[in-house]
């Protein structure tokens, strides 16, 4: 096997690594499922709060209809050396109940409100309850970075 330099991070290290891609960066791959229509996948815009993934959508995708079914959700960020995995489970607010301090964080980083749409959007809350991260290979071991919601040291 071939040595691809790459130097193992720390669970510290990725986690900041981590914390700091989700604060600038603006696409994620939401991955749902439905009982009876199986999976879907789909790339959303996305506001990272601190504690949570807020993403929206038209409150008739397939995304708001398997959210109002199956919770449950894995998130991606779009790398796939500087891997980023989410699972949580997801909360949905049809745009006039979003807490306001929510909409307006994304209206502000996406220059697009949502609530001002004609047609009704779904805004989607995920706090993650299990996170991984990793480059390459040698990152393998150790890519559980946050487990039971709580972030490893």
């Amino acid at each position: 096997m071939q040595n691809t330099g790459i130097v193992r991070r720390q669970t510290a290290e990725r986690r900041r690594d981590t914390l700091e891609r989700l604060a600038t960066e603006r696409d994620v791959w939401v991955s749902t499922a439905h009982p009876d229509h199986g999976p879907h996948q789909v790339p959303l815009w996305f506001l990272w709060d601190g504690r949570a993934v807020w993403m929206c959508t038209s409150a008739t995708s397939v995304t708001a209809r398997n959210v109002r079914e199956e919770p449950r959700v894995r998130l991606a960020l779009p790398d796939t050396f500087d891997v980023v995995l989410l699972q949580g489970e997801a909360e949905a607010f049809l745009d006039q109940d979003v807490p306001g301090e929510a909409a307006e964080a994304f209206a502000a980083k996406f220059g697009w409100d949502p609530r001002a749409e004609e047609g009704s959007f779904l805004y989607v809350r995920v706090v993650p309850k299990t996170v991984r991260a990793w480059h390459g290979e040698p990152e393998l071991r150790g890519r559980v970075i946050m487990r039971d919601g709580t972030w490893l040291e």
